[in-house]
Formats: structure tokens, C-alpha cells, sequence
């Protein structure tokens, strides 16, 4: 999946999002800290490859507001 951007969320708000966002049938991964996220304790990444914008948008209200640009 080619990683286009992210959004970073406490660990315990995970199973309620990948329920909504398996819902939307919208692809996506989880990604622990790492040398190119810099997350707070506790954080997890949730990564995403460019969307249309319709579907973009339906992220964008889940998560209320726009993601950080995944590092190259």
C-alpha cells in the first residue's frame, strides 16, 4: 500500500475506528512508533493511501480533521 497520510490516536480508541473505517471498506494500516512517526506514548498511526476525495472526506469527519502527511 503506498502510504500517502496518517492520523495519529491513542491505543485505546483503535477498536472502535478500525470497526467504522472496516465499515467504509477503506483501506488502511496501524503502525507502532518508529524512527518516521513521531508519536506520544501511547499513540498508534493509522496510515492511509491517497483516497478520492468523497471517501477523503468520510475520514476526514470520522477522525475531525485532516491528516498529517506521511513522511517520504
Amino acid at each position: 500500500m503506498e502510504k500517502s497520510f496518517y492520523y495519529s490516536v491513542n491505543w485505546s480508541e483503535i477498536s472502535y475506528l478500525k470497526e467504522a473505517l472496516d465499515a467504509l471498506e477503506v483501506p488502511y494500516s496501524i503502525e507502532q512508533p518508529s524512527d518516521r512517526l513521531n508519536l506520544s506514548p501511547g499513540d498508534v498511526a493509522i496510515v492511509f493511501p491517497d483516497l478520492n476525495v468523497r471517501v477523503y472526506n468520510h475520514i476526514r469527519e470520522l477522525f475531525d480533521g485532516h491528516g498529517l502527511r506521511y513522511p517520504e
